[in-house]
């Protein structure tokens, strides 16, 4: 399906148009699917939101895992069991849709770039993840420390968090293509177009047929003369954005991938 979208993208769109199977190589080489869409404000505007709101929830999303998993971690924590169970009980149910929107505007965050931000900066099996990592860890290690002087800050960045990298790595890359794919809650909670994330963008080309991309033209010096040619061009213009949404995060994972498979199975070594 990758070579399919990649070779599909560079190759005559007519041609696209016709074919009914896989497209294992490009024909007619041409990049002016590329040009209509680079030419087009409201897409690079969603490309700068979706790295924004990646990075910003990635970032509070792994501190606010890190701080929360380690003092469950201890065996010895007043009421970790009770704690654990509700955290658990909010992987299964929610409140629903309705009960989120209400919530998210009484706090007033409605069509704010927090409204993508915060709510769902943090996942209940990530923390658990990273939480059982920290579990298996040796406790003379962080004795020690403490008979060194070393407080619980100076632990957890100095002694515990060096030693499960290989599971952090995993947590962020799990937040981070988590958050470059989430569309629905920004298509609830904002109304500015402004403010919507790449994806929610894509949705709406692939899915919805939105107008800011499918009134394809002149522009990049294409001239399109008839409804099958205009036709052609929109189904060029979905392969090429979905070959600009997908890049990222293909360039991004083969350098975690070398911790994906350590970081899970640490994880996972205690229930």
């Amino acid at each position: 399906p990758i070579l399919h979208v990649a070779f599909a993208s560079v190759s005559d769109p007519n041609w696209v148009m016709n074919q009914s199977g896989l497209i294992l190589k490009s024909h007619g080489f041409t990049l002016e699917g590329y040009k209509l869409v680079f030419q087009t404000r409201q897409l690079m505007g969603s490309y700068g939101n979706t790295l924004f709101y990646v990075f910003a929830s990635t970032a509070l999303g792994m501190l606010i895992t890190v701080l929360g998993a380690y003092p469950l971690s201890k065996s010895d924590l007043l009421w970790s069991n009770a704690l654990m169970l509700i955290i658990s009980f909010t992987m299964m149910f929610s409140g629903g849709i309705i009960t989120f929107y209400m919530v998210v505007r009484s706090l007033g965050m409605y069509n704010t770039r927090l409204a993508v931000i915060l709510p769902t900066c943090v996942s209940a099996f990530n923390l658990i993840l990273v939480r059982t990592a920290m579990a298996t860890l040796p406790k003379e290690l962080e004795e020690s420390a403490r008979l060194d002087g070393a407080g619980p800050i100076a632990v957890l960045f100095k002694i515990v968090l060096p030693l499960i990298k290989a599971t952090l790595a995993t947590v962020t890359l799990y937040y981070v293509v988590a958050n470059w794919n989430s569309w629905f809650n920004a298509m609830v909670l904002l109304k500015d177009r402004d403010l919507y994330p790449l994806q929610l963008l894509l949705k709406e080309i692939l899915v919805m047929n939105d107008s800011t991309m499918s009134s394809v033209g002149s522009a990049g010096g294409v001239s399109i003369n008839s409804v099958q040619g205009a036709t052609a061009y929109r189904e060029l213009v979905k392969y090429c954005v979905t070959v600009i949404v997908t890049a990222p995060i293909l360039c991004i994972y083969p350098f975690l991938q070398k911790y994906f498979v350590k970081g899970v199975f640490v994880g996972s070594i205690k229930g």
